[in-house]
């Protein structure tokens, strides 16, 4: 009777390191996949984006981080060499200007949402359904993001403008940073009303206590807003699939239902 072979513990144990070896091959190579991508948002997206990127990182394993301000700013800081690699503004025209400046890829440059601008109350009742309460004297404050870096605080003047009301109003302005500063200073009543974005008082599961008015659109220019590629981004596989991702239906259809339109 031939005696079984004797296996070594060497080789008993090779199975065990080949899958061991296997799956931290495995690890390794979801890793080099999945990469960080840092996105920089107008003040106005805060919301939607937060809900993007959990999107986002789901059906890619890539993750998003937003770095939210006024597009004024934003762009700002690109110039100054902050390491965004993705813009999303409030405008098309910072998008487009860096990328004549050479801050960004051309080619890349793309609409992801048209904003809406809101006269906003915390005061139920307050803001009538025409937004006649704007001709009345029954308030001290009326907050709006800074004009020279918000593209939604200068639709705020363009409304204002058109109904006549600028320089009657002038002394109520107050200016705030931003679209979420401004927001903010309604909420929590430093200011009885405010121009703010559509999104901030009509985001998915969030009841926003107050009264609101929906400025027409005839009364500011079109609020259109762009997406770009920026040159820190431009040989990151993160950057660009954030990106695609941003064009699917999917993610256009998260953005509608904050109000926005695309």
């Amino acid at each position: 009777m031939n005696p079984r072979p004797r296996t070594s513990a060497a080789a008993r144990g090779a199975p065990r390191i080949v899958c061991t070896l296997a799956l931290w091959a495995l690890c390794a190579l979801a890793a080099a996949r999945a990469d960080e991508v840092q996105v920089a948002v107008a003040a106005n997206f805060a919301a939607p984006m937060q809900d993007l990127a959990a999107e986002f990182a789901r059906a890619s394993g890539h993750r998003a981080v937003a770095i939210v301000g006024a597009t004024g700013k934003l762009y700002a800081q690109i110039r100054n060499g902050a390491p965004f690699e993705v813009l999303l503004a409030a405008d098309a025209a910072t998008p487009q200007r860096l990328e004549d400046e050479g801050g960004a890829v051309a080619g890349q440059r793309f609409t992801y949402a048209i904003g809406k601008l809101v006269l906003y109350s915390a005061r139920p009742g307050f803001v009538d359904a025409e937004g006649a309460v704007l001709q009345q004297a029954h308030f001290a404050h009326l907050a709006i993001a800074n004009p020279q870096t918000a593209p939604y605080g200068a639709a705020a003047l363009q409304a204002l403008q058109a109904l006549g009301l600028q320089q009657r109003l002038a002394s109520t302005l107050v200016q705030a940073d931003n679209i979420a500063q401004a927001y903010e200073f309604v909420s929590t009543g430093n200011a009885e009303l405010g121009f703010v974005a559509l999104s901030q008082v009509a985001a998915p599961g969030r009841s926003s206590p107050g009264s609101w008015w929906l400025v027409p659109a005839a009364l500011y220019q079109p609020i259109r807003q762009d997406a770009v590629l920026l040159k820190a981004g431009a040989d990151r596989p993160a950057a660009r699939a954030f990106l695609d991702f941003l064009r699917s239906e999917k993610a256009r259809a998260l953005i509608r239902t904050y109000g926005y339109d695309n």
